[in-house]
């Protein structure tokens, strides 16, 4: 049986730390920051924790 590829555009946009978990950005972070609070930007400045269910569907398909 083939190995199975590496999705690009999701080990593009997340990250796995050394124990294992999945990290991914905020959405909502392109333009008109200044609309924001600076604690939401700031907020929005670090890595979310990708959850659950979701964070073993998306270490498959980034193959690690």
């Amino acid at each position: 049986m083939p190995k199975q590829k590496t999705k690009k555009a999701v080990s593009k946009r997340m990250r796995t730390t050394k124990s294992g978990k999945v990290m991914r950005g905020h959405m909502m972070t392109r333009h008109m920051m200044s609309a924001r609070s600076a604690k939401r930007r700031r907020n929005l400045r670090r890595k979310a924790l990708v959850p659950g269910k979701f964070a073993d569907n998306m270490r498959r398909l980034m193959g690690s």
